[in-house]
């Protein structure tokens, strides 16, 4: 059992920068790749990004490409998303999960593990 805790979030004017983190507990990442999604009101959970387990690959979603960069620390189990250039429709929930999948996988059904989520709201 992997235990996720998001942490990082909060309020920012649109431009500005928050750095994500999701720190595991319990059985380690040790072999798990992970991604980042996000949730706003009344929308599906989507994809956001995802690092391999050495990190050697990382893979973003369209929307943030460019402006938001995934990266682990695998000594400290711990996955961070840097988002700069933050824009009001990066408002959501933001959730890390833990795949055992080897390629970059996109689907909520590929994750096992979730984290309970941390809240960023981007202020126009």
């Amino acid at each position: 059992q992997v235990q996720l805790v998001e942490s990082g979030g909060g309020l920012v004017q649109a431009g500005g920068s928050l750095r994500l983190s999701c720190a595991a507990s319990g059985r380690t990442f040790s072999g798990y790749a992970t991604g980042w999604f996000r949730q706003a009101p009344g929308k599906e959970r989507e994809f956001v990004a995802h690092i391999s387990w050495s990190g050697g690959s990382r893979y973003y979603a369209a929307s943030v490409r460019g402006r938001f960069t995934i990266s682990r620390d695998n000594a400290k189990n711990t996955v961070y998303l840097q988002m700069n250039s933050l824009k009001p429709e990066d408002t959501a929930v933001y959730y890390c999960a833990s795949t055992a999948h080897t390629i970059a996988v996109v689907h909520t059904t590929d994750y096992n593990y979730w984290g309970q989520g941390t809240q960023v709201t981007v202020s126009s």
